[in-house]
């Protein structure tokens, strides 16, 4: 008999998000209520305070990682990230309440709503811990191919078990396409402890009558049946360029679209918010670095390169130099992390992305734009397209300052982390809505802050 249908990762932190919901609200209602001093209590305090007391909390839960279930599962983590998130959270809210509407406490119900929301928070995500290591967590996967190349077979294997990130997939039968011709019995015999099915062919067609029958009968089970494109796109959200199936139409999903309105307002607000704000806080660092340049960084403030934006079309990038001035004497090499041409005056630039600021003059001359994928220069684009099927579509929208390649990947040091980050840069070109930019903007204030990613 086969396993009960396992909850998905999406399922699991559903689960997890309402019982933090519930005691969030729990604790907010119990703070307005008891803690806060009645004469002071209205329905507008209410309202206001309960509806910032959410928001808070969902935002210091996404930009701090709270829902991230590879560390959520591990006692190790559990409780120490709840407590200090929840901490951070009954703060958040006091503060508020206390500069906001002047508001006087109950020292007492005070403590008790500082003290045991985290409290229970860190119970509550114990206890989800635990049930799921009674409860099965990971689903057994048949894995069907038609590659014959075993290295790039095993390769996939160890995306879809989780080589370096936990997945909550185990493939327990593999099976090439060839294999299934007249094996209808025993197969229909294997696929009954199977729970999902991941399937990398190029041709579907190919796949036997008889097991695109045993494949219905399952999915009518409730058994997960994906392409390896969709499974690798749900988990690591990103898309696998480097498939040996890796199809442009089933990669991009190519379809006409209807033009996105809000996606198109949302962006110019976001870029017209950010270079007021941004050009403000450039137009204030100037002469600051100016003068610390001239002491410590002898040579040109600013360094300019062309960059391959929109359409292919080159364009001038503008950043605070932060590098020796002869650093590309020997000829053009990508920027590593501990890269020792960069000037000890250059490394507080890059620590704090100082460095970055004058790219909002791109954003102004509208070469640029926020959020997108990162410019990269000429010659290290031509040896991409060269190597990578694909490259050039990263180039169907406007470059940004920060992106998802940017937030979800670590420092890009050679052309295999390009490569890397052009699956990102392309599930972000395919999914892009105000949603996934929303969460760009929250993971870059995580990385900025948190030394993140880049």
């Amino acid at each position: 008999m086969a396993r009960p249908s396992i909850l998905n990762l999406l399922e699991r932190k559903f689960i997890l998000l309402l019982g933090d919901l519930f005691i969030v609200i729990t604790s907010l209602n119990y703070f307005v209520i008891e803690a806060i001093d009645p004469q002071f209590i209205s329905l507008k305090l209410k309202v206001v305070v309960i509806s910032f007391g959410i928001i808070s909390f969902l935002a210091l839960s996404y930009i701090l990682d709270l829902y991230n279930l590879q560390r959520t599962l591990k006692r190790k983590y559990v409780v120490s990230q709840a407590i200090y998130i929840t901490a951070l959270f009954v703060l958040t809210v006091f503060i508020f309440s206390l500069i906001v509407f002047d508001a006087s406490f109950y020292i007492k119900h005070l403590l008790l709503f500082l003290i045991l929301t985290p409290l229970e928070i860190a119970l509550w995500r114990l206890f989800f811990v635990n049930v799921f290591r009674i409860i099965p967590t990971t689903k057994n996967v048949l894995f069907i191919y038609d590659n014959e190349d075993q290295s790039e077979v095993r390769r996939v294997i160890n995306l879809i078990d989780g080589d370096e990130e936990e997945t909550f997939y185990k493939v327990k039968l593999t099976y090439n396409i060839n294999q299934l011709i007249g094996a209808k019995q025993n197969f229909l015999k294997a696929t009954e402890k199977i729970d999902a099915w991941i399937i990398n062919v190029e041709n579907y067609n190919e796949l036997p009558s008889d097991i695109e029958k045993v494949m219905l009968m399952s999915i009518l089970k409730g058994r997960e049946v994906i392409s390896f494109t969709s499974f690798y796109e749900n988990t690591y959200e990103a898309l696998p360029i480097q498939s040996h199936n890796d199809s442009f139409y089933e990669i991009l999903q190519l379809r006409n679209r209807k033009i996105r309105y809000l996606q198109t307002i949302f962006g110019f607000g976001i870029n017209l918010t950010l270079a007021l704000v941004l050009g403000v806080v450039f137009l204030l660092c100037l002469p600051f670095v100016w003068s610390f340049n001239l002491l410590f960084n002898r040579g040109p403030l600013f360094y300019t390169q062309k960059r391959v934006g929109l359409h292919g079309k080159e364009f001038k990038i503008y950043k605070f130099r932060s590098m020796v001035v002869d650093a590309e004497k020997t000829g053009a090499k990508m920027a590593a992390k501990n890269d020792a041409r960069i000037t000890p005056f250059g490394r507080i630039l890059r620590a704090f992305r100082i460095d970055e600021l004058p790219q909002i003059i791109s954003v102004i001359k509208g070469d640029m734009q926020f959020i997108g994928p990162r410019p990269e220069r000429k010659v290290f684009v031509n040896q991409l397209n060269s190597r990578v099927p694909f490259y050039n579509a990263r180039h169907l929208i406007r470059p940004g300052i920060t992106g998802w390649a940017q937030v979800k990947y670590k420092y890009g040091e050679n052309l295999d982390d390009s490569v890397k980050k052009l699956e990102y840069d392309l599930y972000y070109i395919k999914n892009r809505s105000i949603t996934l930019d929303l969460r760009i903007i929250f993971k870059t204030v995580t990385t900025v802050l948190f030394s993140r990613g880049v």
